[in-house]
């Protein structure tokens, strides 16, 4: 119900619909009424879908959700399990052409297999994508396509029952069990990383970062403007959604505070010396 809900606020709140509809809006009224206040609004929607799409807006909005958390380092400690949310898979597309596809996000598929490649002895779990069935969950597609690619399913847990990212948190730590106290990676977009962080350090289950899928290169990307309306529009719903997200998650209790930040002990390398870190 919670899932059903996020989707409906998130498309009525994405601005790639909203500007849109309020210039359509105006022209309807204006059109109708052959008054000024729909020429207005049929200016605001207009005037703001451009100015939405082309100044970086979209960039000052989503660089500190991106730069919350630090990059993710090795620092020499062994990893007990791998953890991956769900959002790289073209679920409808890989269905539908039963093909595996991969979308936007598909840097937390591949990083994840990178990691998990990189540390043999680690439990690996992939969490999400439920679509009712789970045979044709994302967690189910990409585990079949993980073994083609040569990894042991042995290792891997999925989790297919997932429509939220709050679902992700509670679920993983109720499929690990006593496996939870161990010490486990996050993998997930930087920009979602803030949500992500929260729900887990709220169900009691600490997880180390790691931020990957960067929408932008840096502080340059804060003044720097979009050549392509529909990109910056794209990137402005991503922003908007995730922000409105901490929001709700944190009215609803899903996390403890609105800007989750890094555990002290999230990121040892930063504050203890390479010889004390054990």
């Amino acid at each position: 119900m919670f899932a059903t809900i996020s989707q409906i606020a998130a498309s009525a709140t994405a601005p790639s619909n909203l500007l849109p509809a309020i210039g359509l809006l105006g022209l309807i009224i204006a059109l109708a009424s052959r008054g000024r206040r729909g020429l207005w609004l049929a200016s605001l929607g207009i005037g703001g879908t451009l100015i939405a799409g082309i100044l970086p807006i979209a960039n000052i909005l989503i660089r500190p959700l991106e730069e919350r958390f630090p990059k993710y380092q090795e620092d020499g400690r062994p990893i007990d399990g791998i953890i991956v949310l769900s959002g790289a898979v073209d679920l409808a597309n890989s269905l539908d052409r039963d093909e595996f596809s991969l979308n936007g996000a598909a840097e937390r598929f591949v990083r994840f297999m990178e990691m998990a490649r990189r540390h043999p002895e680690a439990r690996l779990v992939y969490t999400g994508g439920g679509s009712g069935d789970p045979s044709r969950s994302e967690a189910q597609l990409a585990a079949e396509q993980m073994q083609r690619l040569g990894l042991s399913t042995e290792r891997l847990l999925i989790e297919t029952a997932s429509g939220t990212t709050w679902d992700n948190a509670r679920n993983t730590k109720d499929l690990l069990g006593a496996r939870a106290r161990g010490r486990w990676v996050l993998i997930t977009s930087a920009w979602h990383m803030p949500r992500a962080m929260g729900c887990f350090q709220k169900v009691g289950l600490a997880v180390v970062p790691y931020p990957v899928d960067y929408q932008t290169r840096g502080p340059i990307d804060s003044i720097r403007p979009f050549t392509v309306v529909g990109h910056g529009l794209q990137r402005l719903d991503i922003a908007v959604k995730e922000w409105l997200g901490l929001f709700g998650y944190r009215i609803s209790g899903r996390t403890s505070s609105f800007f989750p930040r890094p555990n002290s002990m999230d990121f040892p390398q930063r504050d203890l010396a390479p010889a004390a870190a054990n």
